[in-house]
């Protein structure tokens, strides 16, 4: 009997020694790439398997939710007035821009898709709009023209209001893949989508992540890509937006993507760029879009406002010379 209980005893003892061993084992850094929503992505995550199937089956699915271009997407069906009953995906991207679009006084709105597309900004392509055109198509667009059904169906006041979330989606499939992984119970990972990041953890050097920001030089092509800062963050949702990638000149006047929901044309003021880092990706995207939309003083006074995000903007003096404002976390 006493021989019994020491071999299991001793099988409990070995037993535990190999799981302590096996959880103290680090697996290897994986990095994947490849091509979704109109942009490239790399996600680097401590793990042996290749999730690279699983992460693009999770964004197809988000795709087929939120893209604009995408015929048959619940977005597109949407602005096409058709019946139908949203997916989570949507809802939690129609809450978020509804939340966003309040704090910032409807600096953020996602039924700015009108103008963006008559601008030749959108899914639809435009032709360069008269004051005629502006002032009719702003009598569809504002974010209180439109609200969601608790049983998932969106309600517009007028059916030509389009949605389009493209200035926060992106971060929201950011945010999507990091879910991915966080239940795979992998807790160290970059993912990366057009320059949208979440962090968390450490990287392979077992360092905190070092994530560039751009100097906002006009390059529609993305070749130059000179960095102004490098930060060094974990455990964040990072995002930019600038004026200095999709833009035209008209009569020697340059234009860019960035439309203004309270005037209907293409902001014209100092900031170039504008980074937010916050809890997720998401609320991260649509307040870099904010801030473009804001200006300087008002992003400024937002940033004070809100303590719990932090901002790097860059902008340009009086004399065209480029200046930098970042808020007191990121000194």
């Amino acid at each position: 009997m006493k021989k019994k209980s020491f071999l299991w005893l001793a099988f409990l003892i070995l037993a535990s020694i190999w799981i302590i061993a096996r959880h103290q084992r680090k697996e290897n850094y994986n990095t994947i790439t490849g091509f979704v929503f109109g942009t490239v992505y790399k996600i680097t995550y401590q793990c042996n398997d290749n999730l690279q199937t699983e992460i693009e089956a999770e964004l197809k699915q988000f795709n087929n939710s939120l893209s604009p271009f995408e015929k048959n997407s619940i977005i597109s069906r949407v602005n096409r007035n058709e019946e139908v009953v949203v997916d989570s995906f949507f809802r939690r991207c129609f809450d978020l821009s509804m939340e966003v679009s309040k704090e910032t006084g409807g600096a953020f709105d996602i039924t700015v898709a009108p103008l963006v597309n008559a601008w030749g900004f959108g899914f639809k392509k435009g032709h360069f709009p008269d004051s005629l055109t502006v002032d009719s198509l702003m009598q569809f667009v504002g974010y209180q023209k439109v609200h969601l059904t608790p049983d998932g169906h969106v309600v517009k006041q007028d059916p030509r209001l389009m949605l389009d979330c493209s200035a926060v989606a992106k971060g929201y499939g950011v945010d999507v893949v990091a879910q991915l992984l966080e239940r795979k119970g992998i807790h160290n990972y970059m993912v990366d989508i057009g320059g949208e990041v979440v962090v968390r953890g450490h990287n392979p050097k077992d360092e905190l992540w070092r994530i560039g920001i751009n100097k906002p030089v006009d390059d529609s092509l993305s070749v130059k890509e000179e960095l102004q800062t490098v930060l060094q963050l974990t455990d964040v949702g990072m995002a930019t937006s600038g004026n200095y990638r999709n833009f035209y000149y008209r009569d020697g006047k340059k234009y860019a993507h960035t439309i203004d929901p309270h005037t209907g044309y293409p902001v014209q003021h100092s900031v170039l760029s504008s980074t937010v880092i916050a809890k997720d990706c998401m609320t991260a995207d649509a307040l870099a879009t904010s801030f473009m939309v804001m200006g300087l003083p008002a992003a400024k006074a937002f940033c004070k406002a809100h303590p719990e995000i932090s901002a790097y903007l860059i902008y340009a003096d009086d004399s065209g010379a480029l200046q930098t404002f970042a808020t007191k976390s990121l000194n």
